[in-house]
């Protein structure tokens, strides 16, 4: 890196010790960089991004409650360059379809690591390199299976929503109102978008609005000849509307 460009800033994320102490060690030996938090978890790397903005985050995958790819989507444009640093090679394709700069295997090999740095430093001072990383990442995120749980950021907080614990979605312009635990969670995500992702076999569009969890579905009721109303165990009342009615029939 050329003498005029400050180090470069970055976070280390990885739930093992050893492996978190060791990385950092190697990587205080590097002049380039400057290592401004190491972090346990998933949750620990979000935060430290929303409040530090680092450049480059070296980034463990297999982490407990979020992994690595988990931490990149709930960062999204927000998100640093990213070397991710794994014992697992199965993980390559997936990460460099996310742009990743480079995909390390543990145990880590020094000069390996000097030349994945280099490469974060061509990346970082390269505005047009690093065009279009988001929409890549995004991109790959979505070909995975039907989603398992909804992240949702709020500040420097992280909720893990289980799809089982989720009676509800419903729209409001831009943003979708999430329903679980008796607790209603914001999200600024697309209802439609939603839909593609859950299980169909589990959430039915019972209305433009509205994404049910059929799982808490008690019964439904005739409110007019057009109208049906959808009650949920927890007694919350929902309008069905006609196509949506099908749906739900065809579903049940």
């Amino acid at each position: 890196m050329s003498q005029e460009h400050a180090p470069i800033t970055a976070i280390v994320v990885d739930d093992e010790p050893h492996a978190r102490e060791g990385l950092a060690s190697m990587l205080e030996k590097i002049p380039e960089l400057q290592i401004v938090q190491l972090c346990e978890n998933g949750l620990q790397a979000v935060k430290a991004v929303s409040t530090l903005s680092p450049q480059l985050m070296f980034l463990d995958i297999q982490m407990p409650k979020l992994d690595g790819f988990d931490v990149l989507e709930l960062l999204g444009p927000d998100a640093p360059c990213t070397i991710f640093v794994t014992a697992f090679d199965e993980y390559a394709v997936r990460a460099f379809e996310a742009n990743a700069i480079d995909y390390l295997l543990k145990p880590v090999d020094a000069e390996r690591l000097k030349l994945a740095v280099q490469k974060a430093c061509q990346r970082l001072h390269n505005a047009e390199a690093i065009h279009g990383r988001h929409q890549a990442l995004q991109q790959a995120l979505h070909e995975n299976d039907y989603i398992q749980r909804i992240l949702v950021r709020d500040g420097s907080d992280v909720h893990v929503l289980p799809v089982e614990a989720i009676s509800h979605i419903e729209s409001a312009d831009d943003y979708v109102a999430i329903h679980a635990n008796e607790e209603t969670h914001i999200k600024l995500d697309r209802l439609s978008k939603l839909e593609e992702q859950l299980d169909p076999r589990l959430f039915c569009r019972i209305h433009r609005s509205c994404l049910l969890n059929i799982s808490y579905l008690t019964r439904i009721e005739t409110e007019t000849k057009d109208t049906r109303i959808a009650i949920l165990k927890s007694g919350k009342e929902l309008t069905i509307s006609r196509s949506g009615y099908a749906a739900l029939k065809e579903l049940l």
